[in-house]
C-alpha cells in the first residue's frame, strides 16, 4: 500500500481565449491522494476564491462556475509516481449542453510548447465525467491547465488514477559496429501462437491521443488487436470495438530490453486504407512524459500512411526520420526523407536502420535513402543513450489524416524484428 500524499493546489482561471489570467497565491489548504487497492488516485478539487481577468468566479469549495463558453482553469498537481494515468474531469450536475475539455501539462515550460495529455474529452448532461486513459505523467509537481469549450460549466475538479507505473528497462544491449559480418543478437520471429512473447514485449495502454490526436485505444493482452499467427505478428486496428471508435495495439520493448547502436530491422507489410498509420520505430528510454520528447530522441524506421498508398497497386512511400530537440517537426526543421516502395501493402519489405557512434542511416530492401549525422550538441545527438523498439498501428491523427468512413479492421503484418551487430 502506497502512502497518501499531500497535493498543494494553485488555481487561476481564464474567461475567454483572449483574456490573460490573474495569478493567485497558493491556497492555504491541500488535498490528500486517495489510496485504494494499491492504486493511487490524485484528486484535485477546485476551491473558492478563484480569479479570472473578468473578476471572481461564482462558486465555492466543490465547484467553480465558469460563466464563459470557452476558457481555462489552471491548477497544480503533484504525482507520487511516474506512470500512465486515467484523467477524469468532474462537473456538477452535468454541463450546459455539450462541452469539450482537454488537459494541458507542463504549462509555462521553457520550450513554449502545449502538451495535450488527454485529447478532446466530450461531456454532456448524461455523461458529466469524461475521461481518457494512459496520460503520461512523471513523478513530481505539474503545472496543468483544464481547457473547455462549448458552454458555461461548473467544474468540481480533475481526478487522476494510476493505471500502470512506468516500467523501467532492466537491460540495455550495446551492439558492436566494428567487423565484417552482421550477426543477430536479439530477435523475435513471431513463430508462436496467441499473444506476442510477453518476455520481449510490453503493451502500451490508452486513448489519450498519443500527442497526435489519434482516436484509437491501445489495448493490453487482447489477441483481437495483437497476436502471433502463421509465423507473423498481426497488429489489428478494429472499428467500433468495446465502446471505442477504434482499438489497436502498440508494442514496445520498454521494460524488457533497450538497445544502443547496431542494425535494427523489421520485415513487414502495411495497410493501404486512408487513415491508417503503421510504424516501426525507436524511442529513447529517457521518455517519462511529454516534456521528455524529443530530448530523448526518436528514430522512425518504418512509417507509412494509407493515404499515400495506392489501393490498386499497393505502391506507397516510406518515411525515414530522426527527431531530436535540435531538429524536430514541431519547430519545422526536422531532418527526414522518403522512399517510394512498390507493393508496400501487398508484399513484405525489410525496413532497417544502421546506427553507429556518428550516424543513423535508413534502408528499405537494402536501398540507403537517409542519413542523420548532426552531432554539434547533446540536443542534436541523443543517440548516445539506449532506445526501445515500438511497433504500432495508429488511426487518423496528424499524419494519418481522415479515416475512410465505414472501413473495417486494418492490419500491419510483421514477419520478424531483429537487432544485429558487426563481428
Amino acid at each position: 500500500m502506497r502512502h497518501a500524499l499531500l497535493i498543494p493546489l494553485l488555481l487561476a482561471s481564464c474567461a475567454g481565449a483572449s483574456s490573460s489570467a490573474v495569478k493567485v497565491d497558493t491556497p492555504a489548504w491541500s488535498i490528500p491522494a486517495m489510496v485504494a487497492d494499491d492504486a493511487v488516485s490524485v484528486e484535485v478539487l477546485f476551491p473558492a476564491g478563484s480569479i479570472s481577468s473578468a473578476g471572481p468566479l461564482e462558486g465555492g469549495i466543490g465547484g467553480v462556475r465558469h460563466p464563459e463558453a470557452s476558457g481555462w482553469i489552471d491548477f497544480v498537481a503533484t504525482f507520487p509516481e511516474c506512470g500512465r494515468w486515467r484523467t477524469e474531469v468532474m462537473f456538477a450536475d452535468g454541463p450546459d449542453g455539450e462541452v469539450t475539455t482537454w488537459v494541458e501539462d507542463r504549462v509555462g515550460n521553457k520550450d513554449g510548447r502545449s502538451y495535450n495529455v488527454t485529447g478532446p474529452m466530450v461531456a454532456y448532461e448524461a455523461a458529466p465525467k469524461p475521461s481518457r486513459d494512459g496520460s503520461p505523467l512523471d513523478a513530481g509537481l505539474h503545472r496543468m491547465r483544464l481547457h473547455h469549450d462549448g458552454g458555461a460549466v461548473t467544474v468540481t475538479g480533475v481526478r487522476f488514477t494510476m493505471i500502470r507505473p512506468q516500467q523501467l528497462t532492466p537491460r540495455s544491449m550495446t551492439q558492436s559496429m566494428d567487423g565484417e559480418e552482421w550477426a543477430v543478437v536479439w530477435a523475435d520471429e513471431f513463430n508462436g501462437e496467441g499473444l506476442p512473447d510477453q518476455t520481449k514485449w510490453l503493451h502500451d495502454v490508452g486513448n489519450w491521443g498519443w500527442g497526435n490526436f489519434e482516436p484509437q485505444y491501445y489495448t493490453v493482452g487482447d489477441t483481437d488487436n495483437a497476436r502471433q499467427e502463421g509465423g507473423n505478428l498481426i497488429i489489428e486496428a478494429r472499428p467500433d470495438d468495446d465502446g471505442m471508435a477504434w482499438t489497436s495495439a502498440r508494442l514496445t520493448t520498454r521494460g524488457k530490453v533497450s538497445f544502443l547502436r547496431g542494425r535494427i530491422e523489421m520485415r513487414a507489410k502495411v495497410p493501404a486504407a486512408d487513415g491508417t498509420w503503421a510504424a516501426g520505430w525507436l524511442l529513447g528510454d529517457d521518455y517519462r512524459d511529454e516534456i521528455s520528447w524529443p530530448y530523448c530522441g526518436e528514430v522512425d524506421i518504418m512509417e507509412a500512411v494509407g493515404k499515400e498508398i495506392s489501393d490498386e497497386t499497393g505502391n506507397g512511400i516510406n518515411h525515414g526520420s530522426c527527431h531530436t530537440r535540435a531538429y524536430y517537426f514541431k519547430q519545422g526543421n526536422h531532418i527526414t526523407n522518403v522512399l517510394p516502395v512498390d507493393g508496400m501493402s501487398t508484399d513484405f519489405h525489410v525496413y532497417a536502420c544502421e546506427w553507429d557512434e556518428d550516424e543513423v542511416r535508413m534502408y528499405v530492401d537494402g536501398v540507403h535513402y537517409y542519413t542523420y549525422d548532426k552531432k554539434e550538441s547533446a540536443e542534436a545527438w541523443p543517440f548516445d543513450r539506449p532506445q526501445n523498439i515500438i511497433l504500432n498501428l495508429a488511426m487518423g491523427g496528424g499524419m494519418g489524416g481522415p479515416i475512410t468512413p465505414g472501413i473495417g479492421p486494418q492490419q500491419v503484418v510483421v514477419d520478424y524484428v531483429r537487432v544485429l551487430e558487426k563481428r
